[in-house]
C-alpha cells in the first residue's frame, strides 16, 4: 500500500495563481539555459576538447575519447531524474527546478575554468568528465520539472501546446551556443580560440543562470501539485512507486523517445564532426548549415504542439516516426551531395526533430499520476537519452568509419522502427 506524506501546503503558495505568460516564460527560459550549457559542451567536444584534453597522435582516437565524455551526461541524467524527481514529487516543482538549474549552471562554469592536459595531465580529462556528470545530473532534473510546470498549469485541451514551450528551449539554446561559437571564430584567431576563446561561452552562462533563477523564483507551485498536497497523495519514495505500479509506461516511454534522441544527436554532434573532418567544410561553414536547420527545428515544434492538440499526440508521433525512418535511407546521399544537399539534409532532419520533440514532453508525462509524475516523466525521458543519445555520435562515427555513411542512416531508421513499435503498443490514453 502506498505510504502517504501528510504535509500541509503553504497557504500563501496555495493562494497564488500563475499567469499563462509567466508559466510559459519560466518553463522556456530554464530549458533554454540548460540546453545552451549542454550544446556548448557538445560543440566543444568536437572542435576543442580533442586538442586540449585528449592529446593523441591519432585525431580520430582523440575525437572518440572526447565523445565518450560527451556520453557521460546521458548516464548521469537518470540519476538526476531520480534525485530531483524525488524532491519534485515530495517538496514541489518550483524549488526542485531552481536546484536543477544551479547544478547544471555551476558545472558548466567550472568547465570553462579547467586547465588542459598540458598543465595538469590526466587530471584534466577526469575533471572534465566530473563536470560533465554534473551537467547531466542537472539536466536530468530540469526537463521533467519544466514540462510539468507547463502542463500542470495548462487549461483543458491545450496540454500539448503548453508542453511545447519548454521544448523550444532546445533550438533556442542551440542557436545561442552555435551563434556564440561563430562570433568567437570570426573575431579571433584559431590559436586564441583554442587558448582561451572557447572558455567564454561556458563562463558567460553564469549570467544566463542568474536570469533563469530570477524568473523561476517568481513562480508559484503548480495547481495540480497543490491539490496532491491538500489531498495527502504524495508518496514516500516516488521512484519505488514508479517501478511498482508504472513499469510498463516507463519502458514503453523510454523506447518511444529513442528515435527522437538518435535523430537529434546525429543531426548535430555527429554531422558537425563528419562534415568538418571528412567532407571538407570549415567549422564556421557547417555551424551555419546547422543553424539553418535549427530554425526549422524551432518552427516545427509549435506546429506539432498545435497539431497534437487538434488531432492527437499519438497520430503526430506515429506519422513523424515513419518519416524519420524514411529519412534515414536518404541521410547519407543528402549529406554528401554538396552544399545544397547538406543544407537540405539539415533542414529535413531537424524539421522532423521538431515534429517529434514538440509532443514528446506531454506524451511521456501523460501516463503518470501527479504524485509520481516528476519522477516518472524525467526517468522516461532520460533513460531514452541513454539508449538513444548517449552513444549515438560514437556509434555513428564507428559505423561511418568502418562501413560507410549509409549505415548511419540505417541506424537512424532502425531506431525509428523501435520507437514506432512502442508507440503502437501504447494505449491511446498513454501517449
Amino acid at each position: 500500500m502506498t505510504e502517504a506524506i501528510s504535509v500541509s501546503p503553504s497557504p500563501s503558495n496555495s493562494a497564488q495563481v500563475n499567469s499563462p505568460a509567466r508559466v510559459l516564460i519560466a518553463s522556456l527560459i530554464g530549458t533554454t539555459i540548460e540546453f545552451f550549457d549542454f550544446y556548448v559542451y557538445a560543440t566543444a567536444a568536437v572542435i576543442v576538447f580533442p586538442h586540449l584534453f585528449f592529446p593523441s597522435s591519432d585525431p580520430t582516437s582523440a575525437l572518440l575519447q572526447s565523445l565518450v565524455t560527451f556520453s557521460i551526461a546521458f548516464f548521469a541524467r537518470p540519476f538526476g531524474a531520480v534525485v530531483f524527481g524525488h524532491f519534485g514529487d515530495k517538496v514541489g516543482r518550483k524549488a526542485t527546478l531552481v536546484a536543477a538549474l544551479m547544478t547544471m549552471g555551476l558545472s558548466t562554469v567550472v568547465i570553462g575554468m579547467l586547465p588542459g592536459y598540458d598543465t595538469i595531465g590526466i587530471a584534466a580529462p577526469l575533471l572534465l568528465a566530473l563536470c560533465r556528470f554534473g551537467q547531466g545530473l542537472g539536466l536530468g532534473g530540469e526537463w521533467g520539472g519544466a514540462v510539468l510546470l507547463a502542463t500542470e498549469n495548462a487549461p483543458p485541451g491545450k496540454r500539448s501546446w503548453y508542453a511545447m514551450f519548454p521544448q523550444l528551449g532546445a533550438p533556442i539554446g542551440f542557436i545561442l551556443s552555435s551563434g556564440f561559437f561563430l562570433i568567437l571564430a570570426e573575431t579571433m584567431s584559431n590559436e586564441d580560440f583554442l587558448a582561451y576563446g572557447w572558455r567564454i561561452p561556458f563562463i558567460a552562462s553564469l549570467a544566463l543562470v542568474a536570469v533563469g533563477l530570477y524568473v523561476r523564483l517568481k513562480i508559484a507551485e503548480t495547481p495540480e501539485f497543490q491539490k496532491a498536497v491538500e489531498k495527502h497523495e504524495r508518496v514516500a519514495v516516488p521512484v519505488a512507486t514508479v517501478f511498482r505500479g508504472h513499469l510498463r509506461s516507463l519502458i514503453l516511454g523510454t523506447f518511444i523517445a529513442v528515435a527522437t534522441f538518435v535523430l537529434f544527436y546525429l543531426m548535430t554532434v555527429f554531422t558537425l564532426s563528419w562534415g568538418t573532418t571528412k567532407l571538407g567544410y570549415t567549422r564556421e561553414q557547417f555551424l551555419i548549415i546547422q543553424l539553418v536547420g535549427v530554425v526549422f527545428f524551432g518552427l516545427t515544434i509549435p506546429l506539432s504542439g498545435w497539431l497534437s492538440d487538434r488531432y492527437s499526440r499519438r497520430l503526430i508521433l506515429i506519422l513523424t516516426t515513419i518519416a524519420i525512418a524514411i529519412f534515414g535511407f536518404f541521410y547519407a546521399s543528402l549529406l554528401t551531395a554538396g552544399l545544397t544537399g547538406a543544407v537540405l539534409c539539415s533542414i529535413i532532419g531537424l524539421a522532423l526533430m521538431g515534429f517529434t520533440y514538440g509532443p514528446i514532453g506531454a506524451a511521456l508525462a501523460a501516463p503518470f499520476p501527479t504524485m509520481v509524475r516528476y519522477t516518472g516523466a524525467s526517468m522516461t525521458f532520460n533513460l531514452g537519452g541513454i539508449f538513444g543519445a548517449s552513444l549515438a555520435p560514437y556509434i555513428a562515427t564507428w559505423l561511418a568509419t568502418n562501413y560507410s555513411l549509409d549505415f548511419v542512416g540505417y541506424y537512424l531508421a532502425a531506431s525509428a522502427a523501435i520507437s514506432l513499435i512502442c508507440i503502437l503498443l501504447s494505449g491511446r490514453e498513454e501517449v
